[in-house]
Order: C-alpha cells, then sequence, then structure tokens
C-alpha cells in the first residue's frame, strides 16, 4: 500500500492520484481468510464499524432495490468529485492549522495506550500521525482551519480500534476497545 504501486508477474504498475486502498472484513464468516498482521492493520487510517441499517435505512434501501427492476445500482452513480477538486480539498485540510497543545494532547492520549494494563499492544506513532490528520480534516468538514480537542477525540475511535489490542484477560471479559480508548480520554487532560 504504502509503495503506491504494485507488481505483477515481474512488471511494476504505479497507482495514479489519489491512491486509496479499501477493505472490507465479514465479522461472521472467517473461514479461509487470515487475520492481517498488525504491522499491516497500522496502514490502515480507519476501521469503521458498519453495523446493520436501521429500520427507516432498510425500508428506503428494500423500496430502492425494487424501483431498479433488476437494473445494477452501479449505473445509477454519479460522480459527486472530480480528480481535481479531491486534490484541492486534500490541500486545504493538509494547511489546517494545529496548535502544540494539541500535538501534545494527541502524543499524551496515544503514549498512553502503550503502557495501559488493559492493552497488550498499543498505539504506534504512524496512528498518531493518522489521528492528527483525521482531526485535521474533520476540522475542515466543519468549516475551520485549526483543530480543537473534539476533532482529535472524534478521530480516536476509527483510528486506534485496529491498532490496539486487548489483553486475552480483558478480551475475555467483554471488555471493547473503545472501552479502553474513553478510559484513556478521561485520563488525558484537554488542552484549553
Amino acid at each position: 500500500m504504502e509503495e503506491r504501486q504494485a507488481t505483477i508477474d515481474g512488471t511494476t504498475y504505479p497507482f495514479n492520484n489519489p491512491f486509496m486502498v479499501l477493505a472490507t472484513q465479514n465479522p461472521i464468516e472467517q473461514e479461509g481468510t487470515y487475520a492481517l498482521p498488525e504491522a499491516q492493520l497500522d496502514r490502515f487510517i480507519f476501521k469503521i464499524k458498519v453495523d446493520y441499517p436501521s429500520l427507516e435505512d432498510e425500508i428506503k434501501i428494500i423500496a430502492s432495490h425494487h424501483e431498479r427492476k433488476g437494473e445494477k445500482p452501479q449505473s445509477r452513480i454519479n460522480p459527486i468529485l472530480d480528480v481535481a477538486s479531491l486534490e484541492d480539498y486534500k490541500s486545504k485540510t493538509q494547511s489546517v492549522l494545529v496548535e502544540e497543545k494539541i500535538i501534545k494532547y494527541i502524543a499524551e492520549v496515544v503514549s498512553k495506550t502503550r503502557n495501559h494494563p488493559h492493552l497488550y499492544l498499543g498505539g504506534s506513532p504512524r496512528a498518531s500521525i493518522a489521528i492528527l490528520n483525521t482531526a485535521k480534516a474533520f476540522a475542515a468538514i466543519n468549516g475551520r482551519d485549526f483543530v480543537i480537542p473534539e476533532d482529535v477525540k472524534k478521530s480516536l475511535n476509527p483510528v486506534l480500534n485496529h491498532r490496539i489490542i486487548l489483553t486475552p484477560e480483558r478480551e475475555m471479559e467483554g471488555m471493547t476497545t473503545e472501552n479502553v480508548i474513553e478510559m484513556i480520554v478521561q485520563s488525558v487532560e484537554v488542552p484549553r
């Protein structure tokens, strides 16, 4: 992923910008698949759990399927963004201001994952950078050119959930990584 290229039969193919990898995981069916090692998981910026839709959303899904009458949904997809616009948004996000106290806050949160008694594995420096970039994106999405602590907090679960690993004892007790992240957030002073 990080190399932004693929080699097939000895020929290397560079990927165009923007380059993005999406991976899916079925939490129910895992036979014949292999879990990704921690080092590879760390290269994904987010892990987002997609749960069952609400009743209202499921009704919309069923009705939409019925209205298509066999037509593939891909035939109705309209682009909402071109590559130049995406690069412009990316550039604006990269220029979002981050105060030193926000950087320290991110570092303190991630550092606490590394020596937390409920965790077997904590976040890496790559996790800290992912939190920073995600917080900047949240700020930009919300029309700000600066990061606030809430942007960082909003980034923590999707960025850390797949990077930190519970101890076997805590996992058997039913604890989740979200529980530990919340404990850590409560223990780190929020910058003012």
